[in-house]
C-alpha cells in the first residue's frame, strides 16, 4: 500500500491532510516521496525552530539519547535542571512545571490560578477569563478556554469556569471581573489559530492592571508565540508586562514534544507535592533540544527574526495585501479563498498555512533571506 492508503487505513480520521508526503528534509527545505521541492512556511506549525534535521539540534538530542532516555520524575536528571535554569533566568520567572505540549501546559496554568484563589480569596473564586477568538488547546479543559464555539460543538460538557472577553475592549473586561469571582485572565498577545491578530499595547498592559488591582494571576499562553517566534524570546516583553504564569511548547525543543508552564514569584510555591505530574514532562532528550534552542535565541539572532519579519509585510503591503503579525508570525488577508492560494503555493512549491480566512506563515526561525525571497515571490504570485 501507498503511504497515504495505509494512512487513511489504520490513522483516525482527525486531520484533513494536503495531499503531500513529505519523506526528507534540510533547513527550510523538504521532500515529498516523488523528490519534489518545497520552502516550508510553516515549520510544523511553529515546531521546527531551526528547520529539518538541523545540525546542532540533531547532535543535542543524539548525544542525549545514547546517555539516558528516560527516568520520570522520580530523579533529577541534569538537562531538566538546566532548562528550567535557562528558561527562569531569561524570564525573571522562578519556577517552571515541564509537560509534554501546549495544552498541557494551558492545563497546569489554569490549576494554578485555581489553588492560588482557592487558598488566597476562596473556592468560589475559579473562574477564568479568555479572550474570544483564543485557542488554547484540545482537551476538555482547554478546549472550554478557547474563545470558539465551533471547538465546543460535539464535545459537551466541557470544564466549566470559563468566560469571554472581547479582545481589545477593556471596558468589557472590567464588566466581567466586577461580575463574576475570577482567578485568572489567559491571553495570547498574538491570537495564532484565531487570525492571527495582535492585541493592542493599552489593552495587554490594561489586562495586566487589571490582574494587580483584583490579585487575579495574568497568565499569557506562549506556546506558538514563544521560543523567538515574534522576534523576542516570548512575546509578552513586546508589551512591557510581567505575567504571573507563561504557558509554552511548540518550538521550545524544535521537534520533541515538550511543554513548559513557568511560574512568577508569586505563584512559585503554589503547586505542591502530588498537585500536579507528568511522566514524560522534562524527558532529558527534550530538555536537551531546548537547550541546543535557546542557547543559540541571543539578542542578534531574534533581531534577525524582527528584520526578516519586516521584510515579508513590507514586500506584501506593497503588494496590495492587509498583513498582520508579530516576527515571523505572520497572517496575510487573501483575494481570493484561502483554500484556492494554499493549493496553488504547493504547486508553486512553497508550503503555507491558513488561520481562518487569512494565509498564515510560520517559517523556521532561521531562514535564509535567499530562500525567504524566493517563497515570498512564489507567494505573492499564487496570492494573485
Amino acid at each position: 500500500m501507498s503511504i497515504k492508503t495505509t494512512d487513511e487505513r489504520f490513522i483516525a480520521h482527525t486531520y484533513k491532510r494536503f495531499d503531500i508526503a513529505i519523506a526528507a528534509g534540510e533547513g527550510s527545505i523538504c521532500y515529498d516521496d516523488n523528490g519534489k521541492r518545497y520552502i516550508d512556511m510553516t515549520s510544523g506549525i511553529g515546531v521546527n525552530a531551526f528547520g529539518y534535521a538541523d545540525p546542532v539540534w540533531a547532535e543535542a538530542v543524539t548525544n542525549q539519547a545514547k546517555l539516558l532516555q528516560h527516568t520520570s520524575n522520580l530523579y533529577y536528571t541534569a538537562p531538566c535542571a538546566e532548562l528550567a535554569e535557562i528558561l527562569c533566568t531569561r524570564t525573571g520567572m522562578s519556577k517552571v512545571f515541564f509537560s509534554n505540549s501546549g495544552a498541557e501546559a494551558n492545563e497546569c496554568a489554569v490549576k494554578v490560578a485555581r489553588k492560588y484563589a482557592s487558598e488566597h480569596k476562596g473556592a468560589e473564586y475559579y473562574n477564568i477569563i479568555t479572550l474570544n477568538k483564543s485557542f488554547h488547546g484540545r482537551t476538555l479543559t482547554t478546549l472550554a478556554a478557547t474563545g470558539q464555539a465551533a471547538f465546543h460543538e460535539k464535545f459537551t460538557p466541557l470544564t466549566e469556569g470559563f468566560l469571554y472577553a472581547e479582545p481589545n475592549d477593556i471596558e468589557g473586561l472590567r464588566k466581567l471581573v466586577a461580575e463574576h469571582k475570577v482567578a485568572g485572565i489567559l491571553i495570547e498577545t498574538v491570537q495564532g489559530e484565531g487570525g492571527v491578530n495582535a492585541l493592542s499595547p493599552e489593552y495587554v498592559k490594561a489586562v495586566e492592571a487589571v490582574c494587580k488591582e483584583n490579585d487575579i494571576i495574568f497568565m499569557v499562553d506562549e506556546v506558538q508565540t514563544g521560543n523567538g517566534r515574534t522576534g523576542k524570546l516570548y512575546s509578552y516583553m513586546h508589551f512591557g508586562v510581567q505575567p504571573d504564569v507563561v504557558s509554552t511548547a511548540k518550538g521550545l525543543a524544535a521537534g520533541l514534544p515538550m511543554g513548559a508552564t513557568l511560574m512568577s514569584e508569586k505563584v512559585a510555591d503554589v503547586l505542591s507535592y502530588g498537585d500536579h505530574g507528568s511522566t514524560f514532562g522534562g524527558n532529558p532528550v527534550c530538555a536537551a533540544a531546548a537547550i541546543s534552542v535557546l542557547n543559540r535565541m541571543d539578542e542578534a539572532f531574534l533581531a534577525e527574526i524582527t528584520e526578516k519579519g519586516k521584510y515579508i509585510k513590507e514586500r506584501l503591503t506593497a503588494a496590495g495585501f492587509e498583513v498582520s503579525g508579530l516576527g515571523l508570525m505572520i497572517g496575510i488577508k487573501t483575494k481570493k479563498p484561502v483554500s484556492e492560494v494554499l493549493a496553488a503555493c504547493i504547486e508553486n512549491g512553497v508550503l503555507c498555512l491558513s488561520a481562518k480566512e487569512k494565509l498564515r506563515l510560520l517559517p523556521p526561525l532561521n531562514i535564509p533571506m535567499d530562500l525567504l525571497k524566493e517563497a515570498v515571490d512564489k507567494i505573492i504570485e499564487a496570492l494573485g
